[in-house]
């Protein structure tokens, strides 16, 4: 049997999200107005108490030069999706040319993960259809990719929107495995950087 200090702390656990769903909503209307508040809190609460999931685990906290840079970035890239999807519109000899794309987060944390699924979302011309959670990686629907140098290019930028999400609000242990991952993945990169240079050394020695 519960207590009512234990209520209180699940209700609270669950308040961040709730507004999330409200923020959305709201987002996704692109009107911010009381009808879409109020719409936005029933949906968020049938979709709270219908659609029940256990408690993430948040552990968060604000650093406000990375949360401006985190909301600023955003906003650009809104503002830069919706003129190329527009451009793209009206161009007259414009072949589709789509791609889904699986991104691997470098964290573990639910919150980090829906958050930078919903941030690259509301960016014109991508959109998540997929999520596995156990790996944490994001399955994404890219308009206009045509070339592994475009790929490749949208991957790190899904992957920056996540280190400013975590340098933003991401717990300390985030902040601290996104920092292991990111070093490693440097010098995995130094390292295959010096075997191609060893190679193309050996290949212009016999090619002398």
């Amino acid at each position: 049997m519960t207590t009512r200090k234990q209520r209180l702390a699940a209700v609270l656990n669950q308040l961040p999200l709730f507004l999330g769903l409200v923020l959305l909503w709201m987002l996704l209307w692109g009107d911010f107005s009381w009808l879409t508040l109020l719409t936005g809190v029933l949906l968020a609460a049938v979709v709270s108490i219908g659609f029940y999931l256990p408690a993430v685990e948040l552990g968060l906290r604000l650093n406000p030069w990375y949360a401006l840079l985190y909301f600023a970035r955003l906003l650009l890239d809104i503002v830069r999706g919706s003129l190329q999807v527009a451009f793209l519109a009206l161009s007259p000899g414009y072949t589709a040319s789509n791609a889904i794309v699986a991104v691997h987060l470098r964290t573990r944390s639910d919150f980090v993960l829906t958050l930078t699924g919903v941030s690259t979302s509301i960016v014109p011309g991508a959109i998540v259809v997929d999520v596995d959670r156990v790996r944490s990686t994001l399955y994404l629907h890219v308009l206009n990719a045509r070339t592994t140098e475009q790929l490749d290019r949208f991957r790190l930028g899904v992957l920056a929107e996540e280190r400013r999400i975590v340098m933003a609000i991401g717990s300390r242990q985030d902040v601290e495995r996104l920092r292991r991952v990111s070093g490693e993945d440097r010098r995995d990169k130094d390292q295959s950087a010096r075997e191609q240079h060893a190679r193309e050394k050996r290949e212009w020695g016999r090619g002398a």
